[in-house]
C-alpha cells in the first residue's frame, strides 16, 4: 500500500512527534450515549490544552521505559500488601506499587461530588485506584480545574480504616479519625498519598453513587496539568469493579491523529467484534494478558519458536506507548522492514526506535502491513498511525521497540492500538477487537 507523506506544518519537531506518542484529550463534546467519552488529540477540536506543556523525545522515551521496567519487575517479584494500621502509614516502606502514568497517558474529564465539579484524569488499564488532587492540599502539582474539595459536597462521606476496601489497598493505614489513608507510588517516582473517600462519580450523562476513590493532598510527579487517574485495572477498587451497571466491560478506540476522534465507552455492546481469551498472572492480577500466536508483516509470517509467546506473557496496555517485543521476533520484523525500506534514505534512530528514515523528498511510500494475530486467530491489522511514528520531516521510524532479552513480557502499547475498537469483557474473560473502530 502507497501512502502519501505529509510532513507536518509546524517548525517544531517535537511538536511533529505528538501526533504518535503524547497524551491524549478525551472530551465531552459530542458524546453519542449516557456512558460514552470522546478521544481527541491534545490539539483537536475537543481540547482545552491548546498551550500545555509540550514533552520532549527524552521526555516521552524515559516515562515510557519506566512504564516496562515496572511492569517487567513486577511479573519478577510478587507483591506483598503491606498494612500499615496502627502505626505511621509513611514511614519510609520501599514499594512501587504503579508504573509511570505521566505525560504518555490517556486523558478523560470525569465529574466528582454533588453539586459536580469537572476534573481532568488520565485513564489507566494498569491501575486500580482512581484518585485525584484535593484540599486542604498539603503538597500539589498545578491544575487547570480547582482541587476537588470534599467538604463542598453534599454526597461526601469518609470511610473507615477497618473497612474491606481499606485493608485491600496495597499501602494502607488509619488517620487520628480511624479513617482510611492510602499511598501509591509509581515506577517514575510520583506518587500520591491521601486519604480513601466516597462520593458520587459523574462518567458522561451517567451518575455512579458511592465510588470509593483517592483524595490525594501530597501528590508528586510530572502529570502536567492532569487531576488525577481513573484505574480500568482488575482490582476491587478499579471503576470496572464498583460499578455493576456496565456488566463488567468497556471499550475504547484511539484516534490516529490530532483532527480525529476516538472513545472510551462503559458497558460497550459487542457488535461484530472477535474475541481471544483474557488471560491472568497472579503476580500481576490488576494488567490484562492474552495470547499473541503470530505476526505478520506484508503477508510474511515470522518464523518465531512456539516458546517466545507462551504461557500469559502478553500485556495489552494503555499505559505503554510503544510496543515491546522479544528480540528474536523483533530482529526478525526488523530484518523484513529493512529490506522492503532498503530504497528509502536511513535517518538516525531516537533511543530505542533504531530503525528510522528521511523521507522529507518523497511524496509517497510503500507502507507495511503489520498483523498481530491472538489466540483464537483474532488477526489485529495495525493502523499506518501505529506503524510509523513521526518524529521530524526528516526523522519516521518503525514504532516498535526490542526488549532486553526474550525472558521480558511483550507489551502491545497504545501506538498499535490507534483506530482499533478494543472491548474489555472482564465478566468473561475474553478481549475483543473490532478493525477501523474510529477516525
Amino acid at each position: 500500500m502507497r501512502v502519501a507523506i505529509m510532513p507536518s506544518s509546524r517548525g517544531n519537531n517535537n511538536e511533529a512527534g505528538m501526533t504518535t506518542a503524547m497524551a491524549i484529550w478525551v472530551g465531552w463534546c459530542h458524546c453519542t450515549s449516557p456512558s460514552k467519552l470522546n478521544v481527541v488529540h491534545p490539539h483537536g477540536p475537543c481540547s482545552s490544552w491548546t498551550r500545555q506543556y509540550k514533552p520532549s523525545h527524552v521526555d516521552l522515551f524515559h516515562h515510557d521505559q519506566a512504564r516496562v521496567d515496572y511492569i517487567n519487575h513486577q511479573a519478577a517479584n510478587t507483591t506483598t500488601h503491606l498494612n500499615l494500621v496502627g502505626r505511621s502509614l509513611f514511614a519510609g516502606v520501599p514499594a512501587i506499587f504503579g508504573g509511570s502514568i505521566g505525560i504518555l497517558s490517556y486523558i478523560i474529564n470525569i465529574g466528582l461530588g454533588t453539586p459536580t465539579k469537572n476534573f481532568t484524569v488520565t485513564f489507566d488499564t494498569g491501575s486500580d485506584l482512581t484518585w485525584t488532587q484535593c484540599v486542604p492540599c498539603i503538597n500539589c502539582h498545578n491544575q487547570i480545574n480547582p482541587f476537588y474539595d470534599p467538604t463542598q459536597s453534599s454526597t461526601f462521606t469518609t470511610i473507615e480504616c477497618i473497612s474491606n476496601y481499606c485493608t485491600q489497598l496495597p499501602r494502607s493505614g488509619c488517620s487520628s479519625t480511624f479513617t482510611c489513608l492510602y499511598e501509591v507510588r509509581y515506577a517514575d517516582r510520583s506518587f500520591t498519598k491521601g486519604s480513601l473517600i466516597n462520593d458520587t462519580l459523574k462518567f458522561s450523562n451517567d451518575n455512579i453513587p458511592n465510588f470509593h476513590f483517592g483524595c490525594g493532598d501530597n501528590n508528586t510527579g510530572p502529570y502536567g496539568h492532569m487531576d488525577g487517574l481513573l484505574g480500568l485495572g482488575r482490582g476491587t477498587l478499579s471503576i470496572i469493579s464498583q460499578t455493576s451497571m456496565y456488566n463488567n466491560i468497556f471499550a475504547y478506540c484511539l484516534p490516529s491523529g490530532a483532527d480525529k476522534v476516538g472513545y472510551l465507552e462503559l458497558g460497550s455492546p459487542a457488535v461484530d467484534v472477535k474475541y481471544t481469551p483474557m488471560l491472568t498472572n497472579p503476580k500481576m492480577p490488576s494488567f490484562y494478558f492474552l495470547n499473541l500466536t503470530a505476526i505478520f508483516i506484508w503477508g510474511e509470517r515470522l518464523d518465531l519458536s512456539p516458546t517466545i509467546f507462551s504461557g500469559p506473557r502478553t500485556i495489552l496496555d494503555s499505559g505503554t506507548s510503544f510496543s515491546h517485543l522479544p528480540p528474536t521476533t523483533y530482529f526478525a520484523l526488523r530484518s523484513i522492514f529493512r529490506k522492503k525500506w532498503s530504497n528509502y534514505p536511513m535517518a538516525p534512530p531516537i533511543f530505542k526506535l533504531d530503525t528510522c528514515y528521511d523521507l522529507t523528498n518523497l511524496k509517497q511510500v510503500l507502507m507495511p502491513d503489520i498483523s498481530f494475530v491472538f489466540e483464537g486467530e483474532v488477526i489485529v491489522n495495525l493502523d499506518f498511525s501505529g506503524i510509523i511514528y513521526h518524529a521530524s520531516k526528516s526523522q519516521w521510524c518503525l514504532a516498535i521497540v526490542n526488549n532486553e532479552d526474550d525472558s521480558k513480557l511483550v507489551i502491545i502499547g497504545s501506538i498499535q492500538q490507534r483506530r482499533i475498537n478494543i472491548v474489555y469483557d472482564v465478566g468473561n474473560s475474553q478481549i475483543g477487537f473490532r478493525a477501523n473502530g474510529c477516525s
